[in-house]
């Protein structure tokens, strides 16, 4: 049996002794109950708590998975006596009592030189009422849509899945959405998804919340703070996930993911309000009718519109009302739908500025998507030929490059089909691929040293594609010979795109999978002119 170090007892045993007895036990939880305590519990998990049952104050509760062992409910135990919740105070008890003969014993061999009794009890009543008390809120707790609408909206949210709008629209790029009904004036829709990170669409309610958080995000230096700032935004949202029965895999692009495993959630954001998931009547009414017409925006407008295309386009929808599940006298409402290219521009120029404020190079982050493969390696002369005649997307050097040695050193990032598309858009709006370039750089927490693999692009933005680690023997061979043959091609190098990361073909693409081939001169880190960098993340909304 595990028991306390002898450090341990001794501050234990410093601790005041308290004449009361402490109630301590472990219950099943679901997940609506755990909710409404403020926790989050992904499949069956258990409560742990410890009560003073003299002061009827819970000095310790914990939410744990159902496997976890007894030491949890010592954890907890500890916890109650040395940081109780408040207004309890730090002490130790005369006495325990639990309604578990296994636990009782456990208890006992642990807490043996503690000089506390433990005892068994059949039955706990302020646990008991503690417990119906989290049931009952569980069962109050609102569903996450009104019945009324839930089926109308889900539907909607997915023919918004179905259109991915955030393949063709950064979240700089906002759109106007005119109700005019409900207390409802005009949304503010901001589509989120374009760097396959997270999915969705946050409907603000006024230009002034989504403006404001930009700034804060920009201006922000801290988790607590970006947190705050995230807390104020006044804004409606529907999401994507994958569905819960399927496995969480942090890695994994929704959009590879087939309709029957991703799920539409729904939420409000208020000032005033906490962050919930869930909508009241009106909200999911407004939400409806915005994703309707957004549906139809996108349907009739969507060649039109692109990351570095945001023109001025303006279309009114009527909507009946009673394919939403919307009872009103009114058979349909009439909705207006605007692209806000200003508004569009004045965003991007919040990160516009922040550059200019910088008087050292900022090697930015959020270009290459982070779960792609990255690797160094020779491109043979006739995939080459093959990928300038066929490939979805070619760029020249400044000169042709003439087929010498055995092929062309070329950087490979394999991800998904959308951040592919997405990368190279993103390399186009910064005016192409100008050069490649390995760059010396530290952490200087963990003190290791790295060499930096940097996309330059035309627009003097540098973008990190990988941190090699200088020990890594393969590395360090690969990049031995790219630089060799680099020579040979007196200095031109190139970047391929390719897709099908997750399938057969990971980590060697083939031609019909590469979607681009840019080349590109091949810079030294003297050439480039920076020293060697410190990595810091900046936040960008374009």
């Amino acid at each position: 049996m595990t028991t306390l170090t002898p450090p341990t007892c001794r501050r234990l045993q410093n601790l005041q002794q308290i004449p009361s007895v402490w109630e301590g036990d472990r219950r099943p939880l679901t997940d609506s109950a755990a909710a409404s305590v403020g926790a989050e519990l992904k499949g069956e998990g258990e409560c742990i708590l410890w009560v003073d049952g003299s002061q009827a104050v819970v000095r310790a509760m914990d939410i744990v998975p159902l496997e976890t062992g007894a030491e949890a409910v010592v954890r907890a135990l500890l916890q109650a006596m040395e940081h109780p919740h408040s207004p309890a105070l730090p002490g130790r008890p005369q006495k325990i009592v639990v309604r578990d003969r296994e636990l009782q014993f456990f208890l006992r061999g642990v807490l043996q030189n503690l000089d506390i009794v433990i005892d068994y009890v059949p039955d706990l009543p302020l646990i008991d009422e503690i417990f119906k008390g989290f049931q009952e809120a569980a069962s109050v707790r609102p569903p996450q849509l009104p019945p009324a609408y839930a089926k109308a909206l889900t539907e909607k949210a997915y023919e918004l899945w179905d259109g991915e709008p955030w393949e063709i629209l950064g979240e700089h790029q906002i759109l106007a959405i005119e109700i005019n009904q409900w207390d409802v004036e005009t949304l503010y829709a901001c589509v989120m998804g374009m760097m396959g990170m997270e999915y969705g669409i946050l409907l603000y309610r006024s230009l002034d919340s989504l403006k404001q958080f930009r700034q804060q995000i920009l201006n922000q230096d801290s988790s607590d703070h970006m947190e705050s700032a995230f807390l104020k935004q006044d804004c409606m949202f529907i999401t994507f996930e994958q569905t819960e029965d399927e496995t969480d895999d942090e890695t994994l692009d929704l959009s590879e993911l087939p309709p029957s495993e991703v799920q539409p959630s729904f939420g409000n954001l208020h000032p005033l309000e906490r962050m919930r998931s869930y909508l009241y009547e009106e909200e999911a009414i407004a939400c409806s009718i915005a994703a309707e017409a957004l549906h139809r925006f996108f349907r009739q407008h969507g060649k039109k519109l692109s990351l570095d295309h945001f023109p001025a386009i303006s279309s009114r929808y009527r909507i009946p009302l009673a394919e939403l599940g919307i009872k009103s006298k009114q058979s349909q409402i009439c909705v207006q739908v605007s692209t806000l290219p200003d508004v569009a521009a004045e965003l991007a120029a919040l990160t516009d500025d922040e550059d200019e404020d910088l008087d050292f190079p900022v090697l930015r982050d959020d270009l290459v998507p982070k779960d792609c493969l990255r690797w160094l390696e020779i491109l043979p002369w006739e995939t080459v030929e093959l990928l300038r005649k066929d490939s979805g997307f070619y760029q020249l050097a400044d000169t042709r490059v003439e087929a010498v040695g055995e092929g062309l050193p070329v950087v490979f990032i394999q991800t998904s089909q959308p951040k592919a598309k997405a990368l190279i858009q993103g390399l186009q709006a910064a005016g192409g691929l100008n050069a490649i370039c390995f760059n010396p750089g530290e952490d200087p927490f963990a003190g290791t040293t790295y060499d930096l693999g940097v996309l330059q692009t035309n627009n003097g933005e540098l973008h990190l594609f990988e941190e090699f680690i200088e020990e890594n023997a393969a590395y360090t061979a690969a990049r031995k010979k790219w630089e060799r043959v680099c020579k040979k091609t007196k200095g031109y190098c190139g970047l391929v795109i390719a897709k099908g990361v997750t399938g057969a073909s990971r980590g060697q693409p083939p031609v019909k999978d590469m979607l681009a081939l840019m080349e590109a001169r091949s810079l030294s880190a003297e050439e480039l002119g920076i020293g060697p960098m410190e990595l810091k993340l900046e936040i960008d909304w374009v």
